[in-house]
């Protein structure tokens, strides 16, 4: 992790208590440490981070961070995403850009942290960026728990969609035309994200439940970053076993 003086790229890993389906998920017991722990030392893999910390709600987590020497703030309970929260730490703590990491993936690659972060240092303009990978298994195309991003000519974002973007009108297209999936890790620079909890939602939000659709009904660019990474959430307590077996898989590789 790169050290300076001041703080230019801020890595925030809202984490919180309450998921509907896997209750304490941040403090799931994987491979012997809490969740939270392995996202943590996965983000202190990425070269261009240059502070981590853990955006919570709740005491415990905060606890168990500091716990294993990770820095952790407690931050409101009423947020209603993780993206209010980062907002909220960008509020009182300054950087330059702020990579928000899901606190539910703890393999996540920090390879890709550091390409979007290379994406804002090379272009001042960029205000949001965000990664995707090719769809290799075309259920995943059909598949509205995986969400398809869309993009114009300079790799911006034009959509995202549950459904499967770009149509294949012509079947005989379908072996040329390449889909790609949104992976929910963001880059932002302080004045966009401290705009965001002030901007409307709006219809097409609502209707995909796609946060990120706030940006571009705002008006935002949001540039998207290829990337190899594919993202293992934890979204239930079966998924547990699930990323143990890639923890061990890797550590024999």
């Amino acid at each position: 992790m790169a050290n300076s003086g001041s703080t230019k790229v801020l890595a925030v890993i809202p984490a919180r208590q309450a998921s509907v389906r896997f209750p304490g998920k941040p403090l799931a017991n994987i491979a012997g440490k809490p969740m939270i722990q392995h996202v943590v030392e996965r983000v202190k893999q990425a070269t261009l981070v240059d502070r981590i910390v853990v955006a919570t709600d709740e005491d415990a987590i905060k606890k168990a961070v500091e716990a294993f020497g990770g820095e952790a703030i407690l931050t409101r309970h009423d947020h209603r995403s993780g993206t209010d929260r980062v907002a909220e730490v960008a509020a009182h703590v300054p950087a330059e850009i702020y990579v928000n990491v899901q606190g539910d993936e703890p393999l996540v690659d920090p390879g890709t942290i550091d390409g979007l972060v290379s994406a804002m240092t090379d272009d001042s303009a960029a205000q949001i960026a965000t990664p995707c990978c090719a769809i290799l298994h075309p259920n995943d195309i059909m598949d509205p728990n995986v969400v398809k991003v869309v993009r114009d000519f300079d790799g911006n974002a034009l959509y995202f969609s549950r459904a499967p973007i770009p149509w294949v009108r012509e079947t005989s297209e379908t072996a040329a035309t390449r889909h790609w999936k949104h992976l929910g890790l963001y880059a932002f620079r302080r004045d966009a994200l401290l705009e965001f909890p002030t901007l409307p939602p709006g219809e097409l939000e609502r209707i995909e439940q796609l946060e990120q659709l706030r940006w571009l009904e705002n008006g935002f660019h949001i540039a998207v970053v290829e990337t190899d990474y594919d993202a293992v959430s934890v979204d239930v307590p079966a998924d547990v076993e699930r990323v143990e077996k890639l923890l061990t898989a890797r550590a024999r590789s």
